[in-house]
C-alpha cells in the first residue's frame, strides 16, 4: 500500500493528514505534467529546452482529487481498479509509483507500461490498477468482467469502477451495472461527476434524475456524496466495500466533484462562465481538508511541509523521467497480439 494511505487505528487528525497527503501528491504530480506538456519544467528543479515532453491528450483531474483519495484508501493492494482517460489521480492514489507515471507520461522505457502506454491508457498491474481508457464507459466492461474472475475464484477481491457523468448516458454503464446486479458481483461502481462532459455542461445532455436514479433503477443501491469533502468520500467508500466485502452485491456511489481545468491541458474551457470556476474553486478539495485539518488542531506548518513534501516527490519524479531512455526499438513488438498473418512484422 502506499505510504499516504490512512492507517489503521490512526486518530481523526492522523487519517485526515493522510488522505491530505495523497490529494497533494496528485496536485502536484498533474501540475508538473501540464508544465512538463507545455515544454517547460524548470520550475519543478528538471533542465529542459522547450520541446513538449509530455506528447498527445493530457486529461487533468484537477479539483477531483478527493474522489481518488476516498475511495482508493479503503482498497487493498490485491483489489483492483479501472479508469478513465482523466487518470493520473486514481493511479497515483491507487499505489503506483509517481517516478515510473512520470517515465510513461514521458514515453520513457521506465514507464509503467514500458512508456507505450502514456496518460491516456496508464496502468500497473502490479498494484491493481488495470488501466486508464480513452474510450468513454469503456472501462466499465473490464471492471464487470475483472468482478465476475474474482466471484468466479473464491477471490476476496473487490474491484472499483470510476468513470465520469458523460459515461451514463452510453450502453457500457447499463450493461455494465445489469451483469453486475444480476450476478450480485463484489463491484464498487464511482460516478466522479465533473459537472461536464468534454465540453458541454452534463445536465443540458441527461435526461432524468441522474446518476443514482439510474442505478437504482437497475436495483442496486447508491448513495451520493460530496465529491470534494474527502472525509466524505472515504466514509461513504469504506461503508460501502464492507457491504461488498459481506456479500452484499455492487454498490454505486455518486460523488459530486468539479473538473478546474478544461478536457484536456489545451483546452482553455471557454464555453464556461468564469464566475460558475470561482465559485467552484471555493470548494476545492485540498483548501476544504485544510480547514478541517486546522479544525482539529493541526498547525499550519505540518501542511504546509505535506505540500513540500509531495512538490519534491514530484519535482524528483520528473528529474527521473527526463533522464530515461526511449524504448528499445525491438518493445513495439513486445506484449502485442498476434493473429498469426504476421503482417505486423
Amino acid at each position: 500500500m502506499p505510504a499516504s494511505i490512512p492507517a489503521v487505528n490512526a486518530s481523526p487528525a492522523e487519517h485526515l493528514l493522510a488522505l491530505y497527503r495523497t490529494m497533494a501528491r496528485i496536485r502536484a504530480f498533474e501540475n508538473a505534467a501540464e508544465e512538463a506538456s507545455r515544454g517547460s519544467v524548470a520550475a519543478f528543479g528538471a533542465a529542459s529546452d522547450t520541446a513538449a515532453l509530455v506528447r498527445g491528450p493530457l486529461h487533468l483531474s484537477t479539483g477531483q482529487e478527493a474522489v481518488a483519495a476516498g475511495v482508493c484508501a479503503n482498497l487493498a493492494r490485491s483489489d483492483y481498479l479501472t479508469s478513465t482517460h482523466r487518470g493520473h489521480g486514481h493511479t497515483l492514489a491507487k499505489g503506483a509509483d509517481s517516478a515510473a507515471m512520470m517515465c510513461e507520461l514521458f514515453g520513457r522505457a521506465g514507464g509503467t507500461n514500458k512508456g507505450k502506454g502514456g496518460s491516456m491508457h496508464i496502468a500497473d498491474f502490479a498494484v491493481g490498477m488495470l488501466g486508464a481508457n480513452g474510450v468513454v464507459a469503456a472501462g466499465i466492461p473490464i471492471a464487470v468482467g475483472a468482478a465476475h474472475s474474482a466471484k468466479i475464484r473464491g477471490s476476496r477481491a473487490v474491484v472499483a469502477c470510476l468513470f465520469g457523468d458523460g459515461a451514463i448516458n452510453r450502453g457500457p454503464f447499463v450493461e455494465g451495472l445489469n451483469w453486475a446486479k444480476i450476478f450480485e458481483l463484489p463491484l464498487l461502481f464511482v460516478c466522479e461527476d465533473n459537472r461536464y462532459s468534454a465540453t458541454t455542461a452534463t445536465g443540458a445532455m441527461t435526461a432524468g434524475a441522474g446518476a443514482a436514479a439510474r442505478a437504482r433503477g437497475i436495483g442496486l443501491p447508491a448513495d451520493t456524496v460530496d465529491g470534494n469533502d474527502v472525509l466524505a468520500v472515504d466514509t461513504a467508500a469504506r461503508d460501502l466495500i464492507a457491504r461488498i466485502r459481506s456479500g452484499g452485491g455492487p454498490q454505486f456511489l455518486h460523488a459530486l466533484t468539479y473538473r478546474v481545468k478544461g478536457h484536456v491541458s489545451v483546452d482553455a474551457a471557454a464555453y464556461r462562465d468564469q464566475g460558475e470556476l470561482q465559485r467552484a474553486l471555493e470548494g476545492d478539495p485540498l483548501k476544504l481538508a485544510g480547514l478541517q485539518l486546522a479544525a482539529l488542531g493541526v498547525a499550519a506548518e505540518r501542511i504546509s511541509a505535506v505540500d513540500t513534501e509531495a512538490q519534491a516527490e514530484i519535482e524528483a519524479a520528473l528529474a527521473a523521467a527526463h533522464a530515461a531512455p526511449p524504448p528499445e526499438p525491438t518493445e513495439a513488438y513486445a506484449d502485442v497480439q498476434d493473429t498469426g498473418a504476421g503482417q505486423w512484422r
